[in-house]
């Protein structure tokens, strides 16, 4: 398919009005590539990157799941360094939401290995998982509003400051992330000094049925190694419903490496609608990653989410 030059992530909001558009947004935009069908459809690439930039849809699928009811199959499987398994879960869990309040249920478990230790979770990745997906006691008077909410890193130490980075990464990529040494500038992908180094790219395909655009962010070929020090993401994949805009999937990887860290992850999330609700349906995390004076972590897991309420 013939691709034109003209002028990470979702988009529920109206556009922002064309004064709200900063220099970054309209300059990345005259380097944008769009396919030729793309261009067909008239898409307005200032306002598309500009609504890609500013969106928080995607963390209100997540914080849907607060205030619903719903089945999860969790799998989790933790590896050592020639692929075999030393530690998994996998279990089958019923959240349920009443008067405001929301619990879970274990209906079916299966626990290998050393998942724990001293009865709690003794690798990082399951910790994840669990914050994410499970529920522990009772939680009340939650909400899924996410206007004006920011996420705090700075208030918190040791495990709870990085579950809450990597749920800003995971959450808000491109975003800087305080407090993570060496790479919290380099995952700003919008910042022209970061931007430069990546190629952004409009197309459409079909995506779960759906006719969609999908966005594309891949590091430029051919950088040098001191160019290369500056990315962190390998790709940022989604895709967006043509009609209504709404968000059907995201893949994305990143990866890097200093002296006191390295890390190697990729994620996919498939969304699903209840009612009016956008929700996660499928959530895929494959990782690698080592951090100073902690065992190297090697995880897989995956979320099935369904019979929501």
């Amino acid at each position: 398919m013939v691709k034109m030059v003209l002028p990470f992530l979702f988009f529920l909001f109206p556009f922002l009005p064309a004064a709200q558009e900063d220099s970054s947004i309209v300059t990345l935009s005259k380097v944008t590539v769009l396919s030729e069908v793309v261009i067909r459809n008239d898409l307005d690439v200032v306002r598309f990157l500009q609504r890609v930039k500013e969106d928080t849809t995607f963390y209100k699928a997540f914080k849907n799941l607060r205030i619903l009811g719903f089945t999860s199959l969790n799998d989790i499987q933790m590896m050592d360094k020639k692929g075999k398994t030393v530690a998994s879960l996998f279990s089958r869990t019923r959240q349920k939401r009443i008067n405001q309040c929301r619990t879970m249920e274990v209906l079916e478990e299966k626990i290998t290995g050393d998942l724990y230790k001293n009865n709690k979770l003794d690798y990082y990745t399951a910790e994840l998982y669990a914050s994410l997906f499970f529920t522990n006691g009772t939680v009340c008077n939650e909400t899924n509003i996410v206007a004006g909410a920011e996420r705090n890193v700075r208030s918190k130490s040791g495990i709870e400051k990085h579950k809450e980075q990597l749920k800003m990464l995971f959450f808000n990529p491109g975003k800087k992330i305080p407090g993570i040494p060496f790479i919290g500038d380099k995952i700003e992908i919008f910042n022209p000094e970061i931007s430069r180094h990546y190629d952004f790219s409009v197309d459409m395909e079909t995506k779960s049925g759906e006719n969609c655009y999908v966005f594309k962010i891949l590091p430029k070929e051919g950088l040098s190694a001191s160019q290369k020090n500056k990315i962190v993401f390998d790709n940022i994949t989604t895709w967006f419903n043509a009609k209504t805009m709404e968000i059907v999937a995201r893949n994305y990887g990143l990866s890097y490496n200093t002296p006191a860290y390295d890390f190697n992850v990729q994620m996919e999330v498939e969304m699903t609608k209840f009612g009016e609700l956008l929700v996660p349906g499928v959530l895929r995390y494959n990782g690698n990653w080592k951090v100073v004076f902690k065992k190297r972590e090697r995880g897989l897991f995956t979320a099935t989410l369904f019979d929501f309420e």
